[in-house]
């Protein structure tokens, strides 16, 4: 899991892994990179939007409805 201080403290070119979606391989997780800035609010301090990318053309969010749904490590 992925908490905002992870996601606070990734640069740009952090990697992440999916807890349980995988390549077309059926082995290796999927992984994303990120791509900017970290966006908090001061009026809901629990919440956060980490922009990031897989492959060259799609890109996406981990946010802290989908944070569970990321590691910081690779699997084992």
């Amino acid at each position: 899991m992925i908490t905002k201080s992870h996601a606070t403290n990734a640069q740009h070119g952090t990697n992440f892994w999916h807890a349980t979606l995988t390549n077309v391989d059926g082995k290796t997780p999927q992984m994303v990179r990120v791509t900017g800035k970290c966006k908090t609010w001061k009026t809901r301090p629990d919440e956060f939007k980490l922009p990031v990318a897989r492959g060259m053309y799609e890109h996406g969010y981990i946010t802290h409805e989908t944070a569970e749904d990321w590691k910081s490590t690779e699997w084992e």
